[in-house]
Parts: C-alpha cells; sequence; structure tokens
C-alpha cells in the first residue's frame, strides 16, 4: 500500500469518527465547555487549546499509565518544577500526540524521498521520545538556576543567622529579600511547612526529594546533622558557604580549560576549510587555467 493511501485512510477514519461524534448530539455542548476552558486557560488561544485538549487526553490516560512508569514520570516533573502544571497523564498523552505527528511526518518523508516506511517508523519513535527530552531539559535548567543561585542566598541566610535570627527567622528574611528563582521558590516552600508545623528535617528532606540536586543535598545534609548534634549553625553556614564558592570556582576553571577542546570541532569544520579557499583559490584557480591555456 502507498503512502498517499495510507494517508487517505487515516484522515478518512478521522472524518468518519467525527461525523459519528457530532451525530450523537453532544458535540455542542462539548464545544461550548471547550471554549470556556480554552478563554479561562492562563495561555489563552492556540496555546490555551492545546493545553486544554492535552490535559482531556491526559485523564483518558489514567486508567492506561502503570504505576512504575508514573511514578518515574511524576519524580521528572516534580524536580522540572511541574512544567505547565503537567502531570504523568499529561505527558504521556504529548507522547502519543507526537507520536502520531511523528508517524505521519515520517511517512510524508519516505513518499517525498522515495524511501521505505522505516522513515515512519523512525519519525514516531522521536515524536515519542520528545515530551521526555523536553521534560529533562527543564529539569537541567533548573538544577542550573539552583546551583547559581545557591551561593548568594546561603550568604544571605549565613548572615541572617550570624546577627541573631533563628533559622525560621532567617529563611523568612532570605524568601523576601533574596533573588527570585526556583531556590527561592523552594526555600518558600520550606518556609511554609515550618509554619504549618513540620520538624525542620521533615522539610529540609521533603526539599532534597523534591529537587535531587547533589550540592543542594550537601548542605541540607550539614545542616540537618548541626541540627542534631547541637553545632552553632551559624558556623556550619559559614564552612559551607565557603565550600560552595571554592567548587563554583572550580567549576568556572574547569569549564575554561574545556573550551579549546570543545572549540577544535567548529575550528577545523568551518574556519579551516574558508581561510584555506581565501588564502590558497587564487593560486590553484590561476594555476588549473594557466595550465589548461598552455
Amino acid at each position: 500500500m502507498e503512502v498517499t493511501t495510507v494517508l487517505l485512510v487515516i484522515a478518512a477514519a478521522c472524518l468518519a469518527a467525527a461525523v459519528a461524534f457530532m451525530s450523537m448530539g453532544v458535540y455542542s455542548t462539548l464545544l461550548e465547555q471547550f471554549i470556556i476552558e480554552v478563554k479561562e486557560e492562563s495561555g489563552g488561544g492556540a496555546a490555551g487549546a492545546g493545553n486544554i485538549a492535552v490535559k482531556r487526553l491526559g485523564i483518558i490516560n489514567r486508567k492506561l499509565m502503570w504505576p512504575g512508569y508514573e511514578d518515574r514520570l511524576r519524580r521528572i516533573l516534580i524536580r522540572g518544577g511541574q512544567p505547565n502544571a503537567y502531570s504523568p497523564e499529561d505527558i504521556m498523552a504529548l507522547q502519543e500526540i507526537g507520536l502520531v505527528l511523528g508517524l505521519l511526518f515520517g511517512l510524508l518523508a519516505a513518499n517525498v524521498l522515495q524511501q521505505n516506511l522505516a522513515w515512519g517508523l523512525a519519525g514516531a519513535l522521536l515524536g515519542a521520545m520528545y515530551p521526555l527530552i523536553w521534560a529533562n531539559d527543564h529539569v537541567t535548567k533548573r538544577h542550573l538556576a539552583i546551583t547559581r543561585a545557591l551561593p548568594f542566598n546561603l550568604d544571605l541566610l549565613t548572615l541572617s543567622v550570624e546577627a541573631g535570627l533563628d533559622f525560621t527567622a532567617a529563611l523568612d528574611t532570605v524568601v523576601r529579600r533574596g533573588k527570585g528563582g526556583p531556590l527561592r521558590d523552594e526555600l518558600s516552600l520550606v518556609l511554609k511547612q515550618l509554619k504549618m508545623g513540620k520538624t525542620r528535617e521533615e522539610a529540609l528532606k521533603a526539599m532534597i526529594a523534591r529537587v535531587d540536586l547533589a550540592a543542594l543535598t550537601q548542605f541540607v545534609t550539614a545542616l540537618i546533622q548541626a541540627d542534631k548534634m547541637g553545632t552553632s549553625l551559624g558556623k556550619v553556614l559559614r564552612i559551607q558557604s565557603t565550600q560552595l564558592r571554592i567548587e563554583r570556582t572550580q567549576r568556572a576553571e574547569k569549564l575554561a580549560n574545556e573550551a579549546p577542546v570543545k572549540m577544535l570541532f567548529p575550528l577545523i569544520a568551518c574556519i579551516f576549510p574558508t581561510v584555506f579557499m581565501v588564502l590558497f583559490g587564487p593560486f590553484v584557480f590561476a594555476f588549473m587555467f594557466n595550465g589548461a591555456g598552455e
């Protein structure tokens, strides 16, 4: 069966399903509800309609999720800060949409390039994997933002504790006067949990589980140990602050040392050929045409 025939069959099936759905007498009511939800969605327009469609499909996927995969997606979303307020079912819905779009794009590419149907399978696989790549990219960006903001917020927390404030008051100062970002949001959540009656250890361990970042885990673990052993909190914070700055300097030096190696490929593949063409192109041109004239 040709690719064009396959696409026509898919389109006809979708049209038949739409006509059958309209004949049920509930199409207008559902459409009105959908339009109202799109207007209420923060994105509005195409973005709002897309979010509503994904969440509607996610509701259907609740019965299809297996526990292990759901837990894995939930951990990724929590570490990424719940982008777009998506749930694991919504990510599965995005994977289904990506699989269909990737399959159609792959079939079209195979038809245009006169290739076999393996292109369709490759497109479907890439489309299904893209939502996971997108979610993991949010985790990477959030971890990077927390790593960059941690030294400043830790210094502010250290100064507040050394000025005589207790940990809760010092944390409140950091939340009110610190720079905005994911770290401030996490500290604000810790502060709310402390005010609701949770112990310091419970609130801090919950933050470790949510963020899952080595630098933050090391800092929070030191705070928990200091609280258990009765060590001066200001001294521990000062030591952790110094250690974080040393690690940041070492990380910057490492990236600076890696820069020449990373520049080799674009230098050899892009810059050197151009330079050689500019320098030796006229000599080659003159040699070829002078040799042909003789």
